[in-house]
């Protein structure tokens, strides 16, 4: 491998004739002058006597035509593979032509590859392009990254990519972009499992019912898989989880029905004024109602006509609660608005979210679990704003004691992660669980609070946000706008942004400030697997299937089976199964005919009778 044409402080090309250049391979120019410079090869081209080495204006000129016939290579005959190669740090002069070029050795890329041990760091995946230089690897980066690719776990060949999760502490937060089908959820899995591996405590907001981690991959051997129940736990808003109403202060109740249904200027005064401090969900319910029963009354004289033609003595007292709100609310409080905080309040009573409390969450922070938020997208905006804002102001509280040498009670740093980012932190409008987002992202890092957000659309993310993720993992994009928004968030160079639209599945870009530069990495394979693994056509196929062989177990033992004798069969069916099964005779026989569709059993007719009977072999 030679140095070949014009050459400059930043880039060369390389010619060879045994050797094809792979996009992102590490090669090391030995220049005379100026040593070992090391580059990665961003552009490559094979050319061959039937195609001319300048065409349609390629990425190769004149001069390296030239200097290839200099220096004794035969373009008339023999293929010619040319490399672009960009230097990862600027030369003091332009490199010499015709210096040679060889791989490196791991110990020369090292520094530049490696910033964990395994044992304290996020294992990711491997480095594309990095297997000439595994020979002499330390052995405790060797056989820890597996990769699954169609549909055959691999053994790891290339350099392992191993995140420094500790330099968050100065390089916060984690983006991961990608389209539809491109392994984004699954990159998201892989980071999972490694924080679970740490016992780093993690909230996980699960809109889609995925991140659960209960199943091991079935490509794996028994002995390779991980155990992870014990370190995470699968939440249920309004069932294992909600919120306490009577902690709630005015601020949080706000938040919560402002999640609910946007409040107006009038709503949020309404519910300053109305709420009291260690109110019951029943106590607030029931001032709503009472003031607003009286603004539909109307006036202080009609509550007292119906007063005093009351003779039930409970009506009386809430009927004198009834005025006692309305002469002190109704001017300050529009009817309107308190019927807008009833129905938000109740929308969420009906949600299930007042029905439990976060002491689960507490409790499995503080023993490094990986908690699994669950419910659909609007109850989680709902509830998130309201969690995040508890547990992250519990961690800064504790740190802002720990500042100012005075008792606080402990709790952990922590990550916050969520696919589908892009619907809790919007961007071009606000969002219940937008604003503690953004303050997370300015701030959390202080406080030992990180984020991990998942998107498919990194344009719909909120901007302030995006510019604080200082690691971004980018699968395959197709969208421009996305690109282009990729391009302005990141270091990828135009070569690297052109291969978005066609990375395969699993294979990724990684621009991260703790590495200092872009990787092409491709994802390990995962040790767990979804619940929604399975394709749904296949789904289909054996819920057919089930069906059919329900029904052949049903009828079996009553064949053969004529026209003349089926109702006798349907009552035999339903006695034997104590009436749960029913059948008319139209039901029966299209059941029969699909089992005779299906090649289950076989049908025949004679001039007195169709006949359903086994099939015989």
């Amino acid at each position: 491998m030679k140095v070949v044409g014009l050459t400059t402080q930043q880039e060369v090309f390389i010619g060879s004739k045994e050797k094809p250049f792979r996009i992102n391979e590490f090669l090391i120019i030995e220049d005379k002058s100026q040593g070992e410079l090391m580059g990665e090869i961003v552009e490559t081209s094979s050319y061959n006597r039937y195609i001319p080495l300048n065409i349609n204006d390629g990425m190769v000129d004149s001069s390296v035509l030239e200097s290839l016939n200099a220096i004794g290579y035969n373009i008339d005959d023999e293929t010619i593979h040319i490399g672009k190669l960009r230097l990862l740090n600027e030369a003091q002069y332009p490199v010499e032509t015709a210096s040679d070029v060889r791989s490196p050795k791991f110990y020369e890329v090292k520094d530049i590859m490696v910033k964990q041990r395994p044992d304290e760091g996020l294992v990711m995946g491997i480095i594309k392009s990095t297997d000439e230089m595994i020979k002499d690897m330390d052995n405790e980066l060797r056989d820890i990254s597996p990769i699954f690719s169609d549909g055959t776990l691999i053994s790891q060949k290339e350099i392992p990519f191993i995140f420094d999760i500790k330099s968050m502490h100065q390089y916060p937060h984690i983006g991961i972009f990608g389209g539809s089908g491109s392994g984004k959820s699954f990159g998201m899995r892989v980071l999972l499992e490694e924080t679970m591996k740490l016992g780093i405590p993690a909230i996980v907001l699960d809109p889609h019912f995925e991140m659960d981690f209960s199943n091991s991959a079935p490509y794996l051997d028994k002995k390779d898989t991980v155990d992870f129940s014990e370190r995470f736990q699968c939440l249920q808003i309004g069932h294992d989880i909600g919120v306490k109403f009577k902690d709630l202060n005015t601020s949080d109740l706000k938040n919560l029905l402002d999640a609910s249904g946007k409040l107006s200027d009038a709503m949020s005064n309404a519910i300053d004024m109305l709420h009291k401090r260690k109110d019951t969900f029943q106590s607030f319910n029931d001032r709503l109602k009472n003031l607003s029963r009286g603004q539909d009354i109307g006036s202080t004289q009609k509550i007292d006509k119906l007063i005093a033609g009351e003779q039930n003595y409970t009506e009386i007292e809430r009927l004198k609660d009834i005025k006692e709100l309305f002469d002190k609310y109704d001017k300050t409080c529009p009817a309107s608005s308190v019927k807008g905080i009833i129905w938000r309040l109740n929308r969420l009573y009906n949600d299930g979210v007042f029905s439990n409390d976060i002491n689960a969450i507490y409790e499995g922070l503080n023993t490094g679990k990986l908690l699994v938020i669950q419910g659909n997208v609007r109850l989680i905006q709902v509830f998130s704003t309201y969690l995040l804002n508890n547990i992250y102001h519990k961690r800064r509280a504790y740190k802002d004691a720990q500042y100012k040498n005075t008792a606080g009670d402990y709790f952990p740093p922590f990550i916050i992660a969520t696919d589908e980012a892009h619907n809790f932190a919007p961007k071009g409008y606000d969002s219940p669980s937008k604003s503690i987002l953004k303050e997370i992202s300015q701030e959390g890092r202080k406080y030992g609070v990180f984020l991990l957000l998942a998107t498919q659309r990194p344009t719909l993310l909120d901007e302030t946000i995006t510019a604080q993720l200082n690691t971004k993992l980018v699968f395959r994009t197709v969208r421009s706008s996305d690109i282009q928004t990729i391009k302005e968030e990141t270091d990828l160079t135009a070569e690297e942004a052109k291969r978005l639209p066609y990375l395969r599945s699993g294979d990724s870009f990684i621009s991260s400030a703790i590495m200092g530069r872009t990787f092409s990495i491709r994802i390990r394979a995962a040790l767990t697997t979804s619940p929604h693994t399975i394709n749904p056509f296949d789904e289909l196929k054996n819920m057919k299937n089930e069906k059919n062989d329900k029904l052949l177990e049903l009828i079996k033992d009553k064949l053969p089976i004529t026209d003349l004798n089926m109702s006798n069969v349907i009552a035999e069916i339903e006695e034997e199964n104590n009436n749960e099964k029913s059948f008319t005779l139209k039901d029966l026989q299209q059941a029969l005919e699909t089992l005779v569709k299906e090649g289950l059993i076989e049908k025949t007719k004679n001039a007195f009778a169709t006949t359903y009977k086994e099939k015989q072999e």
